[in-house]
Order: C-alpha cells, then sequence, then structure tokens
C-alpha cells in the first residue's frame, strides 16, 4: 500500500473507490451512511444507500463492488464498524483488508483502489495501530490522507 494526499474523489489515479462503511440497515432499507466518505458518496449516488443495503442484507457486512461504472467511479464497499454508532472495529478492518486483496487478485495489477484510512476519522482509531493490520495490501492500495 502506498499512503498519498488529497481528496478521495478527485484522485485522479483511482478506478476503485472504497468507502468506509458499516452493517446498518433502517427501516426504509437504506444503509446508515450519515458521516464521513459515506455520506459524500451518497450525496453523490443517488441509489447508493439501497444498493448498499441489499448488499448488506444479501452479503453481511462484507466488502462488496457495489457500484461499477465505465462513466462514474467504482465504488467499494469497506467496513470498519459493525454498527454506526460504535467506534471502528480492528478486527473487521483487518477482515475487510483480507477480503479487498481477495477481489483486488481478480483485476489486473495496475488497477488502482483508494481508500481513506480506515476507521481514522468517525471510527476513533490511530492510523499507527490501525496501518499495522492492513500493511500486507498492495502498492495498488493507494491509501489517502483527507
Amino acid at each position: 500500500m502506498i499512503e498519498v494526499k488529497g481528496n478521495i474523489w478527485d484522485y485522479k489515479k483511482a478506478d476503485f473507490i472504497c468507502i468506509t462503511t458499516n452493517g446498518d440497515v433502517n427501516r426504509k432499507n437504506e444503509a446508515v451512511m450519515g458521516r464521513g466518505v459515506a455520506l459524500q458518496a451518497k450525496q453523490r449516488y443517488k441509489h447508493i444507500a439501497t444498493i448498499l443495503a441489499s448488499h448488506i442484507t444479501l452479503y453481511g457486512n462484507h466488502v462488496s463492488l457495489i457500484i461499477e461504472s465505465e462513466v462514474y467511479n467504482n465504488i467499494i464497499s469497506f467496513p470498519v464498524k459493525h454498527h454506526w454508532y460504535e467506534k471502528a472495529n480492528l478486527d473487521l478492518i483487518r477482515i475487510s483488508a483480507i477480503e479487498l486483496l481477495v477481489l483486488i487478485k481478480k483485476y489486473n495489477s495496475d488497477i488502482i483502489f483508494v481508500l481513506p484510512k480506515p476507521g481514522c476519522g468517525n471510527g476513533q482509531l490511530k492510523w499507527e495501530e490501525v496501518k499495522s493490520v492492513i500493511s500486507f495490501l498492495p502498492d495498488n492500495v493507494h491509501i489517502i490522507d483527507l
């Protein structure tokens, strides 16, 4: 993995944008996307909360390709919390990184995946502790510092 600075939505090298998420679905059958990069994605993509909720309902709180597009950014969910109100969970972040690695292996190594520092904003974790559990990610994963 490579650490970079910038805005995740303006990062020109990104083929896939990973958004940090939780496993909650509300009464409207929408994923709870109330803060951070998840909220930004919800504001940019009209039906993303419903699409993510479907993935969570069908497959659980796992890494998922939720938008695949040749026109817009490809969006991947990267779970960092089980519930929106909790602190981010290091074990879940490690599992999400492993699941992302499996997904990455399906693509050409030139494909760039960009991910905010998972669990380090609203998740309240320190980057050094998170970095230690995801350091195995390959160099085509760019960790962006917002």
